[in-house]
């Protein structure tokens, strides 16, 4: 799925099963909440804390697509085509950090 068919799936399951899109700062609320939800994984599972019993059954991949989804109701929501502004993103930084990180003495 490409990132237009992505935002394009995601507008049609907004309008036939969720009525319609939370205002902006609720679907940034809930993607700060989701973001919580992958940085628990995380420092779990290749940080030093530990899993409780009730979250040993919680799924990376599952909370980075809810992630995505948010993101992507923000997106159409905001009218932004995610597709081009990555494309502009990775324009920007490959300019700015051409020779940055190979320069970077920490990375080598």
């Amino acid at each position: 799925m490409t990132l237009d068919e992505a935002q394009q799936t995601i507008d049609q399951w907004i309008q036939t099963n969720g009525v319609r899109y939370f205002n902006e700062l609720t679907n940034m609320a809930i993607l700060t909440e989701e973001v919580g939800e992958v940085a628990r994984i995380m420092a779990r599972r290749y940080g030093e804390q530990s899993f409780k019993a009730t979250d040993e059954h919680i799924e990376l991949a599952e909370e980075l697509a809810d992630v995505l989804f948010v993101l992507i109701c923000i997106a159409n929501q905001t009218g932004v085509n995610l597709t081009e502004a990555l494309q502009e993103s990775i324009v920007k930084k490959t300019k700015r950090d051409k020779e940055r990180h190979r320069q970077n003495k920490k990375l080598q």
